[in-house]
């Protein structure tokens, strides 16, 4: 199936304060966010990646990304937007320090049992982390059918999410329990990317933050390339004692 570049939103004010944005309005990229999503489009028009579509949550953080990403580009797709790539639903936790938030004993849960974690309500709506995790996945996997279906199975595609949406995506990817995706680390302006195969996913890449790209440009799948199979082996099946990249 395609390939998907799961992208973080760059550095924002809230980042920078040690603050959960969640869902609260006005959170803008700061002067390093911009930059970094900026650098990031660069690396992709630099390795001459065709993209079939470019889908992002509708915070600001993520459609400002997204923006500053598609400019780099030399035939951007038009910009979606889908609440399903949103960030987690943080309700009554939005807005506050992570400082503080580190003393409540949902903060344990959160780090240890993450699929038992629900946020509470508060002027926010909150939800937990399984809701999350379910309709991010669900939403990739739809889009990536949809963009195999459209442009082939070598074709690329973005989506431009949040922090803890992309490792709940990866953690997928990788077969983890969702209680284990504490383990995945994803920066801002980072890009992870996922190759979805009629057998497993094979996660390429994870939480990288600079080189080059043009590995991950479309091409026929052979000797393993792009997370495709190496000859005289069925599509979905990995190459046994690694291949040869």
């Amino acid at each position: 199936m395609a390939t998907v570049l799961l992208v973080r939103h760059g550095r924002t004010t809230a980042n920078a304060s040690g603050t959960l944005a969640g869902w609260l309005p006005g959170v803008a990229l700061d002067e390093v966010g911009q930059e970094a999503a900026s650098a990031l489009g660069a690396r992709l028009a630099t390795a001459g990646m065709p993209v079939a579509r470019l889908v992002s949550s509708p915070l600001p953080r993520c459609l400002e990304t997204a923006r500053l990403v598609a400019d780099a580009l030399d035939d951007p797709p038009v910009l979606e937007t889908t609440d399903d790539l949103g960030e987690c639903r943080y309700g009554a936790w939005s807005g506050r320090l992570l400082s503080e938030l580190a003393t409540e004993p949902l903060w344990r849960v959160v780090q240890d049992h993450p699929s038992a974690a629900r946020f509470p309500d508060g002027e926010l709506l909150g939800e937990s982390i399984a809701e999350m995790a379910a309709r991010a996945v669900a939403a990739v996997r739809r889009v990536d059918a949809e963009v195999e279906a459209a442009h082939g199975a070598d074709a690329v595609w973005i989506a431009v999410s949040h922090g803890d949406v992309i490792k709940a995506v990866l953690a997928d990817a990788a077969g983890a329990h969702l209680d284990q995706f504490q383990r995945f680390v994803v920066d801002p302006a980072s890009v992870s990317i996922v190759r979805y195969t009629p057998t497993r996913p094979f996660l390429l890449r994870s939480n990288d933050l600079g080189g080059p790209l043009d590995a991950f440009r479309p091409r026929p799948a052979s000797g393993g390339q792009n997370g495709g199979s190496p000859s005289g082996v069925a599509s979905g099946d990995a190459a046994v004692g690694g291949g040869a990249g």
